[in-house]
């Protein structure tokens, strides 16, 4: 007689496998309920497709997408290798943006040497953005779900005083927006700039570094287990503080890149939402730095297909819905990625001739 069992670890050609499934479960479900709705499902899903992967305008946009989540999925997936949470990612983005562009704006020189500065000032703002949960979180154990968290509301505030106050766009006269930074990322394909392939490298350099420093290591022994880092001797409280702050410099370079790449201006609501997607992307990559890779293309994916459906008078309510449903399954599938059939020994034993 076979039963499922749970196992603790799955392969990565197995949870492949069932997601594989649950998106082709999540896409037949989403055209039924499409389809019942009145909508053509066959003309529906050519747009999509011609509007995303099938055109250069919706590749140009995928990278746009994609370059943000990169960094704010591995800000995440540092902390999860330690066993914590950073979900301040969207107010580490924001700390990242603001100092990016007050270099920017009160700057002057050449953009060889301000757009280094700026990167260097923005992830200097996001350390200094999660210090205090860092610490809190090392020396007093206070969760950092919590502080991060709460940090989020601060500096989306922040942002909305500076770019409607001290730092409003006072040439054009815009709302809650900054005059547009004179020093910009430079473009390599259409709007597509070079904090695309400098994100891919900063995740394909964070990796090596968790896989092959002392560093790297003992942060994941620290994450795996506290206590056995503590006997063997790892300063654990020092790798705590080390591995959010790093999480805090990624996260607010992503609002850099935002800033000097896409936006060109500090306005509110610029973040979008990319430090909470991080979230979903760390999932996703299950702790695997080089995973964030395609974690982040899919969840790109998942926002350029909302976009194009919400120009087909999808409702935008529908749309998260539906980028909802499509995680829920996803969920599901690492879940059940771990389950297989076992033959239970009692009935193999009372099947034998005696």
């Amino acid at each position: 007689m076979s039963r499922f069992q749970r196992f603790p670890t799955a392969s990565s050609r197995r949870v492949l496998v069932c997601r594989a499934i649950a998106l082709l479960l999540a896409l037949a479900l989403v055209s039924l309920v499409l389809a019942m709705s009145g909508r053509d499902i066959g003309e529906l899903g050519r747009l999509v497709v011609a509007s995303t992967i099938g055109s250069r305008f919706g590749l140009e946009d995928l990278a746009l997408f994609m370059t943000p989540l990169l960094l704010t999925g591995s800000a995440v997936t540092v902390t999860r290798r330690m066993g914590l949470w950073n979900i301040g990612g969207e107010g580490q983005f924001y700390l990242g943006a603001v100092g990016a562009t007050g270099v920017g704006l009160f700057v002057h020189g050449p953009a060889i040497l301000i757009l280094p500065l700026m990167a260097v000032v923005a992830m200097l703002c996001g350390m200094v953005w999660i210090l205090l949960p860092a610490l809190a979180r090392a020396f007093a154990n206070v969760n950092e779900i919590i502080t991060t968290l709460l940090l989020n509301f601060v500096a989306s505030l922040l942002v909305y005083w500076l770019a409607t106050g001290p730092w409003r766009d006072r040439v054009t006269g815009a709302l809650a927006s900054t005059e547009r930074l004179p020093v910009t990322i430079p473009d390599m394909w259409g709007v597509v700039h070079w904090g695309f392939p400098l994100a891919l490298l900063i995740v394909c350099g964070l990796a090596a570094i968790m896989s092959v420093t002392r560093w790297g290591y003992e942060v994941r022994i620290s994450g795996a287990s506290a206590g056995v880092a503590r006997y063997v001797g790892m300063p654990v409280k020092v790798r705590i503080v080390s591995a959010m702050l790093l999480s805090g410099a990624l996260a607010a370079l992503a609002g850099m890149f935002e800033v000097a790449g896409t936006v060109h201006r500090l306005q509110g609501g610029m973040a979008d939402n990319f430090g909470y997607l991080g979230i979903v992307v760390a999932v996703l990559a299950r702790g695997s730095c080089l995973a964030v890779i395609p974690s982040a293309l899919l969840m790109a994916l998942i926002l350029d297909v909302g976009i194009v459906l919400q120009t087909q008078q999808v409702a935008a309510t529908a749309v998260l819905a539906i980028t909802g449903l499509v995680l829920l399954f996803v969920a599901i599938a690492d879940e059940c990625a771990h389950y297989r059939p076992v033959v239970s020994t009692t009935s193999a034993a009372a099947r034998r001739p005696s």
